[in-house]
């Protein structure tokens, strides 16, 4: 059962979701996929949330967040330690 704190690797993201973004959002979003993250809420529906931060220079940072059904994540061995994201 995944859990808040659990380490997911992101499997799929579907390709209706990354066409509502623009082309920097779009290559952030596909970027996320195959990245190990920790789920920071698991929702109602049973969706497992995850989301990567990425450092824009000067202090600034952005991110992404996804909510993630059980077919698109797969559970990290424990003591997986998340993925950072490229600077």
């Amino acid at each position: 059962m995944v859990r808040v704190g659990t380490v997911v690797r992101v499997l799929a993201i579907s390709d209706s979701l990354i066409a509502m973004f623009d082309a920097h959002d779009r290559e952030r979003l596909r970027s996320m996929l195959g990245q190990a993250l920790a789920v920071y809420e698991v929702d109602e529906d049973g969706s497992a949330w995850v989301e990567q931060w990425w450092e824009e220079g000067e202090g600034a940072f952005s991110n992404h967040s996804l909510a993630l059904a059980s077919a698109d994540m797969a559970v990290c061995a424990p003591g997986t330690v998340p993925d950072r994201a490229a600077v």
